[in-house]
């Protein structure tokens, strides 16, 4: 794991604590869209060194993933017509 790794694990554990929209304390801090911070923290919560160095971060936020993924497979269903 990178130092990136390592901090962007550790500002998930604590970024509500600052003040200011999410979005842009991870422009601030790390120079990255939302969208390649995104990208990069799912790689890493597939990560075994991102679990070893922070488990309890790397289960909640694989929770909440797998909490959304299916609350949207859920709403799509929804959505298809009967018989389709």
């Amino acid at each position: 794991m990178t130092d990136r790794d390592r901090a962007i694990l550790d500002f998930e554990r604590t970024w509500w604590s600052e003040s200011g929209p999410k979005e842009a304390l991870i422009r601030d801090r790390f120079d990255l869209s939302a969208t390649r911070y995104y990208q990069i923290l799912n790689e890493l919560l597939e990560s075994p060194d991102a679990y070893d160095y922070d488990p309890l971060v790397v289960r909640r936020l694989r929770r909440l993933r797998d909490r959304r993924r299916r609350a949207r497979h859920e709403g799509s269903q929804a959505e298809t017509p009967p018989g389709r």
